[in-house]
């Protein structure tokens, strides 16, 4: 049953990956190119105030290459990649959340996935394009990007825990803003503790940066919007046939 679960996920995360690659392609890609421009003006600026000059380091991936085949690589790895951890959180929840429909924990799972895993880190460390970044401060900025999607993981199963505790004396309508109280006020703590990086270089296109970061995370909902939606609606199908072959079965035995 796993398995098979498994299987449904990472389809439904490549399929997710194949939308989310041709949203990237139009919206994305002609962002990332005026912020390689803006990078390159910057270089050619600074070389032309420097007397000795540098040379330009070769590509070692082209940028067609680049905008292309490893966008559509990365996307869609990315996606069969979480569609195969959400199968199998969706496999240990399903059953155990109330009498609630395939296609619905699967709807409420991805929206929690994207508020923990997307949302919140990026209110802290929002995505930058080429060039609004740092190069030598990429890797302190990678792990605190993890550090913050792991916090927030843990910090919503906590909520969570609170809001079924609190349940029975409060209901379920204020145990549950209890519940996200208490989740805000946690990662509202947490993010004013991490430290902060502003590393956009001066004159770098507001415009763009906005666009960029939206874009982001349209392609992020496209992902899990997909996964979430596509999931539940093969487990009910799935569920839907097993009844049916259940029943056959049960009234062939009584003839």
């Amino acid at each position: 049953m796993v398995g098979k679960l498994l299987m449904r996920g990472m389809l439904a995360g490549i399929v997710a990956g194949l939308l989310t690659f041709a949203f990237a392609r139009v919206a994305g890609e002609p962002l990332v190119d005026t912020a390689i421009s803006f990078e390159e003006k910057m270089h050619a600026a600074h070389e032309q105030g420097d007397a000795g000059g540098h040379d330009h380091e070769e590509e070692l991936v082209s940028r067609t290459t680049q905008a292309g085949l490893g966008l559509l690589t990365g996307v869609v790895a990315y996606g069969m990649a979480f569609g195969g951890l959400f199968a199998l959180t969706f496999a240990y929840l399903h059953g155990r959340v109330g009498k609630l429909s395939a296609r619905a924990v699967s709807v409420r799972l991805a929206l929690g996935a994207y508020v923990a895993v997307v949302r919140v880190p990026t209110i802290k460390y929002p995505a930058n394009p080429p060039s609004g970044g740092d190069p030598d401060t990429i890797g302190m900025r990678t792990g605190l990007f993890f550090l913050m999607i792991v916090t927030s993981l843990v910090v919503m199963v906590f909520s969570m825990k609170v809001r079924k505790h609190l349940m029975l004396r409060l209901g379920l309508w204020n145990a549950s803003i209890a519940g996200g109280v208490v989740f805000v006020a946690i990662i509202a703590a947490i993010q004013i503790a991490l430290p902060t990086i502003n590393e956009v270089p001066d004159g770098f296109p507001a415009v763009v940066l906005w666009k960029f970061r939206v874009t982001a995370l349209g392609m992020q909902a496209i992902m899990w919007a997909t996964i979430g939606l596509l999931f539940g609606a093969l487990v009910e199908r799935s569920e839907r046939i097993a009844r049916a072959s259940d029943a056959a079965s049960r009234k062939s035995a009584y003839l």
